[in-house]
């Protein structure tokens, strides 16, 4: 250890008791010396006092927390410049691996206080020491990533420590410093159930989502074979390895093996244990024929021949879909670089309907602070007449009640209860009589429009006559594509919403589309969603 004059050593006199405890007996004086052959520099002192030549003189791949601030011990262009094999943090928000209290001191406190504690000891302060060096080495939350504009953050020389945005800090280290609070004998609070402390410390932080984690963990508990048909594209990929990882599926990959091998190295990304198909390979040429004499067979009497149905194997979308067909794969996901109504088309195809569904039916689920909204119809753009808005709604209805959620159904216009005459309003109204005919028990109510859908206040006060009455509206139905599409667009770039989908409803088998340029997150939410949609069959 060295202070402004220099090491700390036997040879010094009036040292303070804090100081004696860091004694050396070594003949050391200075700290250039010091730093011969040393492994770490820990400095909190003044700027520039570090030099290449001592940066130099030590072992290799030296750590180095230069913290004095606002300028550190050593620039951290120069050290880098000086040693590549450097291992450097700094206090400054500019440079890689800011070393800052933010990281431990909110969440030493927050578990400090949940457990009464009557003191901050040392084992919470390693315990929190411990419980970031962890988080540092875990894969990084895309949230993460768009946060500091970076593509893929990974464990390595530029990241030693999470990024002070990391929103699982709080649970992690907080929920550490707790523990070690109660083992060493200073809370007078005890914490039994820590996932359920650890989900309560989210939601304080507004990042607790129980769908997504209801959904999450029903996947884990039995993963399925998930086919993606393309395969070669950055953010498949690391979705696929984040699947694999979370062991929430079985990612099938298809695409060129060396290419795939190419940015998954590139990226840092882990897909030793994805499985890759390149279905242009001879070695599948047998598998393509299997697929194609399966394919015209069931498309005989829609026009496809034998012919056709093998020239359709040779892309990636066909050759995954069939694979779903035949069970070589329990789901797909597909959309990311083809358009929506283009694999729409393939499912079609291929998958075909579920019984009694006659079409189609799309719905995003809207992530908001009062709890999932699911809207409906987001794909279809037939026109609507009753059938197809009574089909959209009982299927969409369906799908609520499959993530244990009561549905509770707003069939919107701009108009209510028959205020006007206009062909949509009449189109619904028209379609609610007849859900409240054929299906008295379904809450659903309408033609109303969304601000009255979603104040009940106003809704009880205006139409105390409305089915929907106390009610909490979680399910609303649009008159047109055009509607829904824009809504949901809507709020997903001005409120900050997250959104899963289009989910696909009414395939015979699960196979879902991902919006054109999908991001990683929303790649990641439909194999969850997938995963579970599989797990049905």
């Amino acid at each position: 250890m060295c202070d402004s004059k220099g090491v700390i050593n036997s040879k010094r006199t009036n040292l303070n008791a804090q100081k004696q405890q860091f004694v050396t007996q070594r003949e050391i004086n200075t700290l250039e010396k010091a730093l011969i052959d040393a492994d770490v520099f820990l400095g909190l002192s003044v700027a520039d006092i570090m030099t290449p030549k001592m940066l130099k003189s030590m072992a290799k791949d030296p750590i180095v927390f230069a913290l004095a601030n606002p300028n550190p011990e050593i620039d951290y262009e120069l050290a880098v410049q000086t040693r590549p094999d450097v291992i450097m943090a700094t206090g400054r928000s500019d440079y890689p691996n800011q070393i800052n209290n933010v990281l431990g001191f909110p969440y030493i406190f927050r578990g400090a206080l949940d457990v009464r504690a009557s003191s901050i000891n040392e084992e919470m302060k390693i315990a929190c020491v411990y419980a970031i060096a962890e988080l540092a080495q875990e894969f990084v939350p895309e949230s993460v990533n768009i946060a500091y504009n970076e593509r893929n953050i990974v464990f390595g020389r530029e990241y030693i420590v999470p990024k002070a945005l990391d929103p699982r800090l709080i649970a992690q280290v907080a929920t550490a410093v707790a523990k070690a609070a109660i083992a060493s004998g200073v809370a007078r609070r005890k914490i039994t159930d820590w996932e359920a402390y650890a989900q309560d410390l989210n939601k304080k932080l507004g990042i607790e989502n129980e769908l997504l984690r209801s959904l999450h963990n029903k996947a884990k508990r039995q993963p399925k074979r998930v086919v993606f048909p393309e395969g070669d594209n950055y953010n498949i990929i690391k979705a696929a390895s984040i699947v694999a990882a979370d062991q929430i599926a079985f990612p099938i990959l298809l695409g060129n093996k060396d290419t795939i091998a190419r940015i998954a190295s590139e990226n840092e990304l882990d897909i030793s244990n994805i499985e890759i198909i390149d279905i242009s390979k001879s070695s599948n040429a047998e598998k393509r024929t299997e697929y194609a004499k399966i394919f015209s067979k069931k498309r005989e009497r829609n026009g496809l021949t034998y012919k056709e149905a093998r020239e359709n194997l040779f892309s990636r979308n066909y050759f995954a879909a069939m694979m779903v067909e035949v069970g070589d794969a329990d789901a797909m996901i597909t959309g990311h670089s083809i358009k929506y109504y283009s694999a729409i088309r393939i499912v079609e195809t291929v998958i075909g309907t579920e019984e009694n569904m006659h079409e189609m039916t799309g719905v995003n689920i809207m992530m908001t602070k009062r709890g999932p909204l699911f809207f409906a119809d987001t794909i279809t753009t037939a026109e609507k007449n009753v059938d197809r808005l009574v089909s959209t709604t009982l299927a969409t209805a369906q799908l609520v009640k499959r993530f244990n959620i009561t549905p509770r159904i707003a069939m919107l216009s701009y108009a209510n209860f028959g205020a006007a005459k206009e062909k949509n309003s009449l189109l619904v109204h028209k379609t609610v009589a007849h859900l409240h005919e054929q299906y008295p028990d379904l809450i659903v109510d309408g033609e109303i429009s969304v601000n009255f859908a979603l104040n009940k206040e106003k809704r009880n006060e205006t139409f105390p006559f409305s089915k929907l009455k106390e009610q909490d509206v979680n399910t609303l139905i649009f008159p047109t594509l055009d509607a829904a599409n824009i809504s949901y667009n809507l709020l997903k770039e001005l409120g900050g919403v997250e959104s899963i989908g289009p989910i696909l409803v009414g395939a015979a088998k699960p196979i879902h589309i991902v919006s054109l340029n999908a991001s990683v997150r929303d790649i990641v939410n439909m194999t969850t969603v997938a995963v579970v949609d599989a797990q049905r069959n």
